[in-house]
């Protein structure tokens, strides 16, 4: 989805902090920094590889029980598409070839901005090497996270994140808390807390035109695919959906139910990705644990594409 849909006139700021962190705000928003920021060429912030401690959120490590995500490179040119290529390594640095599927995938790569902006969803193949590649193209320049969610055969389920940077004029932006989002001829609606240490269940409710849409296609194994991630330090934070398409009691909507497991208190984004009439589409929220989250009217369209696939290189 077009993020650029919801900038505002207000100036915003972001700052890079240790770690290759972006300092996200809370501002009214989502503003955009007009004057922009030049971002710097880019190799992993990291400064190696960091390890996740037992009882870590997901994402913020690139490796963890013995497992590392091994990127080719990690700096991209702004605009260009770039076939991106990694491999998850074992302790003694070969490659992870034994992979399970988990929502109709053996790996899913997330891609976002860390302004939490530039929202991609994509599915590598891999060699018989181990080498995963996917076509990605990072169409605004700043500091990226790249989360690999995968399953080895025989384990358990990971997320492991690296930094990506597209050099250029960096332009953030911030979000205010919405739960209303539009894409094409589509409104989304969440209702739901998140509740901080426990299962919070959010439904969004789907509407096309003014009317329910009650006739959603499954994707990934459900009527919709949700990821969160929380500002600050874009921890990846897993959602399961309410039952699943064909078990005779889950809907095909206009509500996708589901349980987000928040680890603390803060502000959080939202990605739906949906399918309807043969096309998947994403929607995105940004919800507070405060309670400081008021429906608020979707803002009007900008005169960009808004299909929630071409400006932001989101693909499935």
């Amino acid at each position: 989805m077009n993020t650029a849909t919801r900038l505002t006139v207000y100036g915003a700021a972001l700052a890079l902090v240790a770690g290759g962190a972006w300092a996200i705000g809370t501002a009214v928003g989502p503003v955009s920094d007009a004057a922009g920021t030049p971002a710097a060429a880019h190799t992993d912030t990291h400064g190696g590889t960091v390890t996740a401690s037992t009882g870590d959120p997901a994402g913020l490590a690139s490796a963890r029980d013995g497992y590392r995500f091994t990127p080719s490179t990690t700096t991209f040119a702004t605009g260009t598409t770039t076939q991106f290529a990694f491999k998850i390594t074992k302790a003694d640095g070969s490659a992870l070839t034994a992979f399970d599927v988990e929502h109709e995938k053996r790996m899913h790569l997330i891609v976002v901005r860390r302004d939490l902006a530039g929202f991609q969803h994509v599915h590598p193949e891999m060699a018989p090497d181990g080498t995963w590649t996917v076509p990605l193209t990072l169409t605004q320049a700043g500091s990226y996270r790249a989360y690999a969610d995968f399953k080895p055969t025989g384990g358990k389920a990971l997320t492991l994140g690296v930094d990506l940077a597209a050099p250029g004029n960096f332009q953030p932006v911030t979000y205010r808390d919405f739960r209303v989002s539009t894409v094409d001829d589509y409104e989304v609606r969440l209702e739901g807390d998140l509740v901080p240490g426990q299962s919070s269940r959010v439904t969004l409710t789907v509407r096309k035109n003014g009317q329910d849409v009650t006739d959603l296609q499954p994707y990934l194994g459900a009527y919709g695919h949700l990821v969160a991630l929380r500002t600050g330090d874009l921890a990846y934070l897993h959602v399961h959906p309410d039952g699943e398409p064909g078990d005779g009691r889950t809907a095909a909507g206009p509500g996708i139910t589901f349980y987000a497991e928040v680890p603390s208190s803060g502000t959080y984004r939202l990605f739906l990705d949906f399918q309807h009439n043969g096309k998947v589409r994403t929607a995105d929220f940004t919800l507070s644990t405060d309670g400081g989250n008021a429906p608020a009217p979707p803002p009007p369209a900008q005169p960009e594409n808004n299909d929630g696939h071409n400006d932001d290189g989101h693909g499935h």
